[in-house]
């Protein structure tokens, strides 16, 4: 019996790299380049979760707060 690999995830037709979901990019390379979070932005993360109806903050509120975006 012969198996397929399939994944569920399909990039749509055309995509480019810069539009690709952060968990397809490559971990940031260099010490400057990783930052952890300020308590203030901690707390932005936490708000945007809630917001969303999420217990706690997912990568996506975590790059945003990071960012300033929150």
């Amino acid at each position: 019996m012969a198996t397929t690999k399939t994944t569920s995830a399909r990039k749509p037709a055309g995509s480019h790299p810069a539009h690709e979901a952060p968990w397809d990019h490559a971990n940031p390379k260099g010490p400057d380049e990783h930052k952890h979070l300020s308590p203030q932005a901690k707390a932005a993360a936490k708000r945007r979760a809630k917001r969303a109806g999420r217990h706690y903050p997912n990568l996506v509120d975590n790059m945003a707060a990071a960012q300033g975006k929150a």
